[in-house]
């Protein structure tokens, strides 16, 4: 049974109202914090390297204690800063510019732009016809 055109425009409206809603969502969600590749593949060889150090001084326990804390606590700052830096944002954050505009800015679809961002803009090409 096909909609009346009442039914179909407050259809349409509340389409239009989820878009712009559902946008300003995903934009509030992720935020002006993105991961860098490098920082996570540094922090990940950073924990390993730190969980490695942890294992030697275990190793080192029963020939010299003093050591073996010396180097598992240096093994566990290692793991800290890698766990910290592989989930701090990349060189070319924008925080401080983005943080000062109240509204998400739109982006165009571009190499740059994010998944959803051209997802966004696919939808609102094919909507506008």
């Amino acid at each position: 049974m096909p909609l009346s055109e009442q039914e179909q425009r407050l259809l349409d409206e509340m389409e239009r109202q989820l878009m712009h809603t559902d946008a300003d969502v995903v934009h509030a969600s992720t935020g002006d914090r993105t991961l860098s590749y490098r920082n996570l593949l540094l922090g990940a060889v950073l924990v390993l390297v730190g969980l490695g150090a942890i294992i030697a001084g275990i190793a080192m326990w029963n020939s010299t204690v003093v050591a073996a804390v010396i180097v598992g606590v240096v093994g566990f700052g290692a793991m800290l800063a890698g766990v910290i830096l592989a989930v701090s944002p990349g060189k070319g954050d924008t925080s401080s510019d983005a943080s000062d505009s109240p509204t998400p800015q739109k982006t165009p679809s571009v190499g740059g732009a994010s998944f959803m961002d051209k997802m966004n803009d696919r939808w609102d090409k094919r909507q506008q016809g």
